[in-house]
């Protein structure tokens, strides 16, 4: 690890890009050993940001929510291949009688847009939306990114293995016995620690196919980005009772020092502090590719493994693209606007980057690639 580098282009983030609050962490053997915080949680420049600082991260929500998931079917002696609907019955309806967990987990279940505009604060109107709709192709013929439905589906099928709700079960499961400031749901009593996020100020790219087809209306890919309705900018995502509320697919709030920590804990074999969270078979179903190739709603090459993103690798054995390292092994889930974080079992590495100034992308951008490079200098 080149610290010195790290910290170089840490700050050129502020000073180079636009960065306005931003934390990294860094974990090797279940230890931190980079944190570094810098910049402002207000557009005022009137709160210092600290490593103590949490804020929105967007779709890294989904790696937490996976993880629940499965440690919920490893501790019941269940497996992912088994069928949604063996749990969740209405879920049959509409073709999807024969979808798996590891499908749904993986984005293949063909359900990123629904058919009926229903409101995203309204849960039980969701559910029953998803287990209507009809898949959107045929399954076992690739995948597309589920961006807001995802958190949803995980949330139900959690509940009907469990009765829990999902932000319970991370609470008791992971938050509390890792010691984590990261939250699906934040407490009212955390609220004013959380740092604003803010729009992207720049452009999104034009000639890109999936920035292209995200701005036109009634394009698979906009339709997706829009099911559930409601909370589309972080204005809304900004307001005390959008935080204290659960949204498992793109609403969790927290600091880089949890992110990584939870990782850390991936990338000690499901072990940290003592205490086993998983064991090895689980392990291997968050980092074994289930889907790569054309994903039809990011309109890209993507690859998903049961509930986390992986880096497509060619014919070659060679990464066609790596946000994740250089390992092969290596997997995580980034959000919207640069917030990163993954796990490298191969090196026992963990990495999380939080921000509050967006930048354009799905995918993480030069702001924190910099830093894995130079973390794996």
């Amino acid at each position: 690890m080149d610290a010195e580098k790290l910290r170089r282009f840490f700050h050129e983030n502020f000073a180079d890009h636009g960065e306005l609050g931003a934390s990294v962490s860094i974990w090797r053997d279940g230890v931190e050993v980079l944190s570094l915080a810098d910049g402002w949680c207000d557009r005022e420049r009137t709160r210092p940001w600290s490593a103590e600082t949490p804020a929105l991260f967007w779709s890294a929500t989904k790696g937490l929510a996976s993880a629940c998931l499965l440690h919920a079917l490893q501790e019941r002696g269940l497996d992912p291949s088994m069928r949604v609907s063996e749990c969740w019955p209405e879920f049959s309806q509409a073709g999807k009688e024969r979808i798996t967990i590891a499908e749904m987990l993986s984005h293949q279940a063909g359900l990123p847009a629904l058919s009926v505009p229903v409101p995203v604060t309204d849960y039980e109107a969701v559910v029953a939306a998803l287990a209507a709709e009809p898949p959107h192709w045929p399954i076992g013929e690739g995948h597309g990114y589920h961006p807001r439905t995802f958190g949803f589906l995980v949330d139900e099928m959690l509940r009907r293995i469990t009765g829990t709700p999902l932000r319970e079960y991370w609470r008791t499961h992971f938050t509390e016995p890792l010691g984590l400031d990261v939250w699906i749901g934040v407490p009212p009593e955390i609220l004013e620690r959380v740092a604003p996020v803010f729009p992207m100020q720049s452009a999104l790219p034009k000639g890109d196919l999936f920035y292209t087809a995200f701005l036109t209306a009634g394009s698979f890919t906009a339709k997706s980005f829009a099911s559930p309705r409601g909370l589309h900018s972080a204005a809304m995502m900004n307001k005390p009772e959008v935080l204290t509320a659960s949204f498992p697919g793109f609403g969790g709030v927290g600091t880089a020092r949890g992110l990584a920590k939870f990782y850390a804990m991936l990338a000690n074999g499901g072990e940290l502090e003592g205490r086993r969270f998983f064991e090895t078979q689980t392990l291997v179903w968050m980092e074994r590719t289930l889907t790569q190739g054309h994903d039809r709603v990011l309109l890209m090459d993507t690859a998903f493994a049961a509930g986390f993103m992986r880096d497509p690798v060619g014919e070659d054995g060679r990464k066609t693209r790596s946000i994740f390292g250089p390992s092969l092994r290596a997997f995580g889930q980034p959000g919207a606007g640069g917030s990163h974080a993954f796990a490298d079992p191969e090196h026992r590495i963990s990495f999380a980057y939080v921000m509050n100034q967006m930048e354009p992308g799905v995918l993480p951008g030069p702001k924190s690639l910099r830093l894995i490079d130079a973390l794996y200098a």
